[in-house]
């Protein structure tokens, strides 16, 4: 069965393959269906965004589909920069320019008052509608520095205290064993083999 990963965001999927890895489904993605509509993200929550991506390329396709959402949210900074995270310096943004806008945000704040969480919200619809929603977190701190070369987004900035390295350090083996995307996905497997046996 097909499974169509409303994202084109290829380092994104990459991790959604990896983790879903040993389920019988065909993954695809936007970049397979061109003339998909527009998704405008604009809801209020990880939550919103992902189940529109899941249910309008669902309706589009009528296949099934996987909505996925996610960001950081920083303690200090009343949650920001939480939906707008890809977009957090500017429309015209680039990972490298949203982790030095965070950075300068927190200034020198001391390590113990950096805490952040990233939060992943994962939709699943085919074409009668939504599914299920599943939802994941891992909680660290905003280091002072990027460091790494591993992930994507503010990797090279999220602190693990029990490593005491980034994301971007630890790479994938051990992020996609603790990361909220794998939390997240790793409910939406025990979702996803439930609608195969049911459909198939």
């Amino acid at each position: 069965m097909e499974l169509v990963v409303a994202t084109k965001n290829k380092k994104k999927l990459e991790e959604i393959k990896e983790i879903l890895r040993g389920l019988n489904f065909k993954l695809t993605s936007l970049a397979d269906y061109p003339h998909a509509p527009r998704i405008i993200e604009n809801g209020k929550t990880f939550r919103e965004n992902a189940v529109k991506k899941a249910v309008k390329i669902a309706a589009f396709s009528k296949k099934l589909t996987l909505g996925e959402d996610s960001g950081l949210e920083v303690k200090a900074l009343g949650g920001l920069p939480s939906i707008r995270s890809s977009r957090f310096s500017g429309k015209d943004k680039n990972d490298s320019q949203n982790n030095l806008k965070l950075l300068k945000m927190l200034g020198d704040l001391p390590l113990k008052k950096r805490k952040a969480r990233y939060f992943c919200s994962v939709a699943i619809a085919d074409s009668k509608g939504l599914v299920a929603v599943a939802e994941g977190s891992c909680s660290g701190r905003i280091g002072f520095k990027m460091e790494g070369s591993f992930g994507f987004g503010y990797d090279p900035l999220f602190l693990i205290p029990k490593y005491k390295k980034t994301f971007a350090q630890l790479g994938p083996e051990i992020k996609h064993k603790m990361s909220h995307r794998f939390r997240a996905l790793t409910k939406t497997k025990v979702v996803l083999l439930t609608y195969l046996k049911r459909n198939v």
